[in-house]
């Protein structure tokens, strides 16, 4: 496993240590749970904009969409 080291402001460091503490994790296990589910967000957010970017995928009037729906009632 590697060892990083960053700075982190007072206040967050704080705000780290309480959860720490309420969670009765170490900092460095809350740091590596925070980064892991920062990380598969940044995944889904990223497929997310890609899928948006692709131009073979059809943009949908809204308006037409909403008739459409409306219309087989």
């Amino acid at each position: 496993m590697s060892q990083i080291t960053a700075r982190l402001p007072d206040d967050l460091v704080q705000s780290l240590d309480a959860a720490a503490s309420q969670l009765r994790r170490t900092r460095a296990e809350v740091v590596r749970q925070a980064v892991e589910y920062y990380l598969e967000d940044f995944e889904d957010i990223s497929r997310a904009i890609e899928v948006l970017r692709d131009p073979a995928d059809p943009v949908l009037d809204w308006e037409q969409v909403k008739r459409d729906l409306l219309a087989q009632h």
